[in-house]
């Protein structure tokens, strides 16, 4: 814990109450590197290319498509646009791959497969709605392969002339029904066996494609059966016959090219399955492309060996019956259900001409069985694990319910529930051919987002990128994103601009959301790059005085202490340029605890939505921190050139040092060409007594955590061990959270100031849902209510008034430009522009109208202008008396070698008596203002002294009602005729 110290308080002064650390500049966090932990003997089996990526690629690529729909294919684009279409999804899953092993072997990727890599690498936004998608995708999946196995299985009751229902849609529905609900089951229960059970399935897979060949090569040997019912054996005239492509109406749809590849696209996907379990390899830079690559090559080959058997050796149409064949062959012309459109047979007709085609019929069955149900396993048991990394995460409020884990390897039971309705649901609808081209363009989306990573990360170029696999190129991964949008937008242009359509509105959701999630995103990195080439590029345009941007640096203190100060500064650069805000301590601290004072300052505005950057400066005097801040505040032309300062109201009771001291900044921000603006509240600006409190909502956790304003604490950063994790390649490393409480940074806590309790009785500032800020009395007295309208005076809608100008001396505008832009807020609209210009020579009346002349050029909106006069008359005895009683303690005396001189003031009385006259007229004329803006006296320290000066000050400012400020400018143009 730090030790506070307190220095003095004055109420709107600079020297506000500073939480000083003398104990941290010793007592800095130490980091512990923990000896490495022996792997235990036995522990977890590192995985192969082969059993690891190979065959579970292979398993998810081979499903429902390979028996049931490539025939049909073959039938309606022919043998030629099939290889075509089989070429082209090679294409897109080759690319998709190259992307993806190197996206992979940039780190170690966790739980969430695709929409872990695609959030690591593009942020949440992207990841998130991709992620969405994709599960969405991979349940409508299962869907598909169940529907296929139940296709598959009612053709094997009708051959044995068996049949639950009816022996079509509603059997499907049925038996599709009760599947789903069983491998939903055998996923809750345990996969164990998995990797044991799915060398079984990859065999009788291949035993059954190996079978369809033989069977195709050797042909119906004369059987007058299979050839009625299309198998003909491989013959040329077959081959020519069907090469070409023979589109036709079928299921609803008048079906070409885009449409087949809609529906035969899904056969392909399965390619990230070696990546989502990328931390289980052995070697994932090598077996990812390896086993991936390896997969897609025996895959595609499958299926164009299919392809040309099948387009080989069986007719599109056929009877199936004997009797209709012409000398032991098929003439299409001659067959009698040709001419009515009835034929039940051939590669147009039948879904089951595999299974005629084979050696063996069962084997068939048993490899679509195979096929289908693995698939569907796979995609029922990602599912759930996608929810509940978007759920962990804390993405989307609605999943986080389902990501609950269960038991010791954490299953998420709820995401099963979920799962098992998504999937029945589409199961229900019972057409493979429609959910096809709906599963298509989701993972075509996916797809093109893997790509888009990959292009963003190498494009961009952070440091963090360094993917072990090599062989990847940027702009072929932009060409591969580019041709999934346009075969989405081929294959379906509506399904494609609602797909998204879905995508932006749950990137919308995440935006809004603004989720607390910093995983080191290529977006980030693009940020940094823009805002870099951004900044100089601007160092090179020269300055112009249209385009001038008032850019503050509020001196402070604490902003949690001085809100009127900061809301004041923020009035002027809301939405349109740069604000600072300050803070200086006079005692040195340690790193730990500047930091934390940063944060928790920031954390302030953040919670008020200022936009602003804050800094603490430790180890220099006010006056010498201010100079050094005045100075090196930013960088090239994103730098301060107005400091905003209040008003020190006990310069009068004060040590004379503070007072010297106080002009002194006034005279050195002047010396550095800046404009200055200086900002008196009725009751002062200082609001120390108050204990304020930022409520920061913890997502999705159903409470809220307040951090006390003296001292803040972040519930929401995960406790970890920071030597663990600087040692440990992680994307999820947030270096923001190393000066968390909870880790093993020690992070000193500021002691509570003395005597303050929470209190009941508060008053919450900001009207946001989401952080808020609120502040406290210090014991059980309600908040006066002159003080909350004080705090708020800047922030809450005024009612009908003035803001009164008093452009006394020309400074380049600056004293006109922020009261216009003040006029301009919101809040403030309702509040007319006054301006008041001094009167200087006997043609009054010229003079008004040039100077309206002059505002009309400048684009001044005002309601009146107003000449003053007699600013050079002698002020009034009762004025003189009371800045005579002012200065009288500061008089230069033998006690007093401090002070105002005799001289002094008689070479001043001129200026003095103007500023008294000034005092007067501001009086008589702004009473009943909302605010008061007027130019700022000159500090010249050659020629005048600190008391005279912070006299002149008090006048002008005093007798007010409203807040007044003063504001001087550099002699810089801000303001231009020309447009």
């Amino acid at each position: 814990m730090c030790k506070q110290s307190t220095l003095t308080t004055h109420r709107g002064g600079l020297t506000n109450q500073h939480c000083v650390y003398a104990a941290c500049a010793n007592r800095v966090g130490s980091i512990t590197i923990p000896e490495p932990e022996q792997e235990p003997t036995g522990g977890h089996i590192k995985l192969g290319w082969i059993v690891g990526v190979l065959i579970p690629c292979l398993l998810n690529i081979w499903g429902v498509m390979l028996f049931l729909r490539l025939s049909w294919v073959v039938a309606e684009s022919g043998i030629l646009q099939t290889l075509i279409i089989i070429t082209v999804s090679a294409v897109v899953c080759v690319i998709t791959t190259l992307s993806l092993s190197a996206i992979s072997t940039n780190g170690e990727v966790k739980g969430g497969g695709v929409y872990f890599i695609i959030s690591r690498s593009l942020g949440p936004e992207f990841g998130a709605s991709v992620g969405v998608v994709f599960a969405f995708a991979n349940a409508v999946s299962a869907s598909m392969n169940t529907i296929g196995f139940c296709e598959s299985l009612n053709g094997l009751l009708k051959s044995n002339g068996l049949k639950i229902i009816d022996n079509g849609i509603n059997d499907i529905r049925i038996v599709g029904s009760v599947t789903i609900l069983i491998l939903i089951l055998i996923c809750c229960v345990g996969m164990e066996w998995e990797t044991k059970a799915q060398n079984f399935l990859i065999v009788t897979i291949v035993l059954a494609i190996f079978n369809f060949v033989i069977g195709a090569a050797i042909g119906p040997n004369g059987n007058e059966e299979l050839i009625s019912k299309g198998f003909v054996g491989l013959s040329w005239s077959t081959f020519k016959d069907n090469f070409g492509a023979d589109y036709r109406y079928a299921e609803g749809v008048n079906h070409d090219f885009f449409s087949v590849f809609a529906i035969f696209f899904p056969s392909v996907t399965g390619i990230q399955a070696g990546a989502n379990i990328c931390g289980d390899l052995k070697d994932a830079g090598a077996a990812i492309p390896k086993g991936t690559f390896w997969s897609l090559l025996i895959s595609m080959s499958s299926y164009a060996l299919f392809v040309l058997f099948a387009g080989g050796a069986a007719a599109r149409d056929a009877s199936g019956n004997p009797a209709d064949l012409v000398n032991g062959s098929i003439i299409p012309s001659e067959l009698p259900c040709m001419a009515d459109g009835n034929c039940t047979w051939g590669l147009f007709n039948s879904y089951e001409m595999m299974q005629e085609m084979s050696l063996w019929g069962p084997l068939i069955y048993a490899g679509c069985f195979a096929a289908t149900l693995s698939t569907a396993l796979t995609n029922l048991l990602s599912v759930p694990r996608l929810v509940q990394a978007l759920g962990i995460d804390q993405i989307y409020p609605g999943l986080i319910f389902f990501s609950k884990p269960y038991g010791k390897h954490g299953e998420p039971y709820r995401g099963y529930v979920l799962t098992f309705f998504i999937s029945t649901g589409f199961l229900l609808i019972g057409e493979l051919n429609l959910i096809a081209p709906l599963i298509s363009t989701f993972y075509l989306a996916s797809y093109a987002l893997i790509n888009f990573c990959t292009f963003h990360a190498a494009f961009v170029k952070p440091l963090g990128w360094r993917p072990t696999f090599k062989y990847y190129n940027a702009w072929i991964s932009l060409f591969g994103f580019a041709m999934c949008v346009a075969i989405m937008f081929l294959i379906n242009y509506v399904a494609a601009i609602i797909t998204f359509g879905i995508i932006f509105a749950l990137y919308l959701v995440v935006m809004y959301r603004k989720p607390e999630a910093n995983w080191g995103s290529t977006t980030q990195a693009q940020q940094y790059k823009a805002a870099l080439m951004a900044v100089h590029r601007l160092q090179n345009v020269s300055d112009h005085v249209k385009n001038y941007h008032p850019q503050v640096l509020v001196l402070s203190g604490d902003p949690k202490t001085r809100p009127p100060l900061v809301d004041f500064g923020y009035l002027l650069t809301k939405n349109n340029s740069l604000m600072f805000v300050a803070n200086i301590i006079p005692v040195r601290v340690g790193y730990k605890c500047r930091q934390h004072l940063v944060k928790e300052g920031q954390k302030y505005l953040d919670a008020r939505k200022i936009k602003a950057f804050y800094n603490v400066i430790d180890g220099f005097s006010l006056e010498d921190g201010i100079n050094a801040l005045t100075k090196s505040t930013g960088f090239g032309k994103m730098s301060p050139n107005i400091v905003l300062v209040g008003y020190k109201p006990d310069w009068n009771r004060c040590r004379k040092e503070e007072v010297e001291s106080y002009f002194a900044i006034l005279y050195n921000a002047f010396s550095q060409r800046m404009g200055v603006a200086l900002l008196r509240l009725p009751n002062g600006l200082d609001f120390s007594e108050l204990n304020s409190e930022v409520t920061m909502p913890a997502v999705g956790m159903g409470h809220m955590h307040t951090a006390n304003a003296q001292g803040f604490t972040n519930e929401l950063m995960p406790a970890a061990n920071a030597a663990s994790e600087l040692l440990h390649i992680d994307s999820n490393l947030n270096l923001a959270s190393m000066d968390s409480p909870n880790s093993s940074f020690t992070v000193p806590q500021p002691a509570p100031m003395p005597n303050m309790q929470r209190s009941s009785r508060s008053y919450k500032v900001s009207g946001s849902d989401e952080p808020s800020v609120t502040y406290h009395t210090k014991g059980g007295s309600d908040i006066p209510q002159n003080l909350l309208d004080a705090m708020t005076i800047f922030t809450r809608k005024q009612p009908k008034g003035t803001i009164d100008v008093f452009w006394l001396y020309d400074d380049g505008g600056l004293t006109i430009l922020l009261p216009y832009i003040i006029s301009m807020r919101s809040h403030w609209q309702n509040c007319k522009l006054r301006v008041f210009a001094m009167c200087h020579g006997k043609d009054e009346e010229q003079e008004e109208k040039s100077m309206a002349s002059l505002l009309t050029k400048f684009r001044i909106k005002y309601s009146e202008l107003i000449m003053l006069k007699g600013v050079s008359e002698q002020p009034r005895p009762e004025t003189l008396l009371k800045h005579k009683r002012l200065i009288e303690p500061f008089r230069r005396g033998v006690r007093n070698e401090f002070g105002i001189t005799d001289e002094e003031l008689l070479s001043m009385a001129e200026k003095t008596n103007r500023q008294l006259r000034i005092h007067e007229l501001v009086v008589s004329h702004s009473s009943n203002a909302s605010l008061v803006v007027m130019s700022l006296p000159m500090p010249r320290k050659e020629a005048i002294s600190a008391p005279l000066y912070m006299s002149w000050l008090e006048m002008l400012t005093s007798d007010m009602k409203c807040p007044v400020a003063l504001a001087r400018g550099n002699q810089t143009p801000v303001l231009t005729l020309y447009s």
